[in-house]
This record gives C-alpha cells, structure tokens and sequence, in this order.
C-alpha cells in the first residue's frame, strides 16, 4: 500500500504518517518497506511515474515533488505501533483482515489459478500456430482466408 492510501484510511495528512515513519526508522526494515533502498523508504522517480501510469486513482501523484512510500503488509502491521489513535488502531485491524482474507482467496483458488493458466497456454499455442501460418502464406502469392464461390 503506499501512504496516500493509509493517509486516507487514518484520516490524517499524508504528510503526518511520513514524519511519523521516518521518526520510527528502526521499526521498518527493508522487508517491511519494498520501495526502500540504501536508506530511501520512498519509491524512485521512475516507480513513480509508472505507478501514476498504471493506475488512474493517483494522477494527483503526477506533479509532485515528494515520491510516495510504499508499505507491504507487515509495514502496515508496524504502523500501529507508531499510530496509536483509536483510529488508526480500528484500521489497522481491518487492513490486516483484508490482507488475511486476500491470501485465503488465493490459496482456496489455486485450482482456478491452474485452469486459466492451462487455458492461457493453449492460446498461445494456437496464437503461435497461426502466426507460424502466416509467416508461411507471407512468402507464397497466395492470398489468406477463404476462398468464395463464384455466383454463376
């Protein structure tokens, strides 16, 4: 999650969680912060702008200075030891519900996984089988497709 999203959820300034991070730096390893690199717990330049790109929810992001700073869920678990309202407390819980709750879909939906991704594969067999044909009528005077009848 990044930290306009928590921000929002803890109904304060993304500004206030940043100051509040960055006073606690010992209670968010590297693991807990993905975008955090040789000290950076903001995302790069870079990862920004593709997140803007992606995502249409953050174009506010677009012209800004600040790079945001991204939580995996265990970042998010240490913000409530450093955000102690009764707010943040009762959000926290539910994020972490979510979290529990997304991982259970993906575990109980690993048939479903399987068979789209046996689905995927056949059609890209297929699409490569009439790419490969395509290839071939390119290099014959032939033209592709069906041949009509001729109207007597």
């Amino acid at each position: 999650m990044i930290d306009m999203d928590l921000a929002s959820l803890y109904e304060t300034e993304t500004k206030r969680l940043k100051e509040q991070v960055k006073r606690n730096r010992d209670r968010f390893p590297d693991d807990f912060m993905p975008a955090r690199r040789t000290g950076r717990f903001e995302l790069t330049s870079e990862e920004k702008q593709q997140l803007v790109a992606n995502c249409d929810r953050l174009k506010s992001l677009k012209h800004s200075s600040i790079n945001p700073m991204a939580f995996t869920e265990q970042g998010v678990a240490m913000l409530s030891s450093i955000l102690r309202s009764p707010k943040a407390i009762k959000i926290n819980i539910e994020i972490m519900r979510a979290f529990v709750y997304y991982r259970q879909l993906l575990l109980q939906n690993q048939d479903l996984y399987k068979k789209v991704k046996e689905l995927d594969d056949k059609i890209n067999h297929v699409f490569q089988f009439l790419l490969s044909k395509i290839e071939v009528n390119k290099n014959t005077s032939e033209p592709v497709g069906y041949k009509l009848k001729s109207k007597k």
